[in-house]
This record gives structure tokens, sequence and C-alpha cells, in this order.
């Protein structure tokens, strides 16, 4: 999907501002990237309208909030139908442990990103949640050892 309307340098690099502060004043962004404020002002509302700018929030270090363990599990579904994907992808909306879900190609159907305390954590969300869902054939967890990059800012060379 392309953006809906042309980005120019200087939307540019308000978003990679953005990216790297949320919390940057309006100042101190038109300082950044070379403009007045009321300019900056309004591109940035117009950035936000276009719905380039999905929100504003604070990463949390997961481990320091209590959630020790992350895995991926990618998932296989017994079925395809669209009631069956239908029915998954509503369970895991309401599963806070998923924090990220992606349907994918190949031998897998969705990867599912998931964190949680500990072990035991784990294994209470696979047994009571996770396989309990009818749709749900086969699943393969992956744990992450270490993090090496997490939640970078989207590369944005690609924009005039």
């Amino acid at each position: 999907m392309t953006p809906i309307r042309e980005i120019d340098a200087i939307d540019r690099r308000i978003l990679e501002q953005l990216q790297r502060s949320g919390r940057i004043t309006v100042l101190e962004l038109a300082q950044q990237v070379g403009v007045s404020a009321s300019p900056c002002l309004r591109r940035l509302r117009l950035l936000e309208s276009d719905r380039l700018i999905k929100g504003y929030g604070a990463q949390l270090d997961r481990e320091r909030v209590g959630l020790g363990l992350a895995v991926f599990i990618a998932v296989k579904l017994k079925s395809h139908g669209d009631t069956e994907s239908a029915g998954f992808r509503h369970a895991l909306l309401e599963m806070a442990e998923v924090i990220a879900c992606y349907i994918t190609s190949g031998e897998h159907d969705f990867l599912l990103r998931v964190v949680v305390p500990d072990l035991s954590a784990y294994r209470r969300f696979v047994l009571d949640k996770l396989l309990k869902l009818p749709q749900v054939k086969d699943i393969y967890s992956s744990f992450v050892i270490d993090t090496i990059k997490e939640d970078a800012p989207l590369p944005l060379q690609h924009l005039k």
C-alpha cells in the first residue's frame, strides 16, 4: 500500500524524528526538520489525518514489567474456511499474551508473537487457551533466547 499523498523530504524527516522520539514538542520537531512551528504542526496534522501516524505511546521494557519470556508460535489451522479463520482471529484478539499476529504463507497459517512472565505461564497459555481453540491443528514454538533488534524505526529512504 502506498501513502495517500506524496511524501516530501520534510514529511519524511518529521516521520523519522517522531519514530525516534514521540514526545518531542512541535517546536523541537520543527527545529529538527528545518521548518517553523506553524507549517510543522500543519504537516503533522496532515500526516495524522492520512493515518501515516497510527498513534503515540511508550515503549515498555518487556523484562522489567515482568514479561521475561517471548515466544514465536507458528500455528496451522485444521481448515481454511472463512468461518474457521474468522473464529481463530477473533479469539486471538481476546488474548492479551498475543502482542502480534501475522497471516503467513508456507507451512503455517499464522505466526504469533507471545509474551508471558515465565515458562509456567507459557504452558498455561498454550494448554488453557491456544490449544483449546477448535480451529488449531498444530503449533510450533520458538523461544527467544536474546533480542538483538526490536521495534526499530521503519526505514523511510524509499520516500522521496
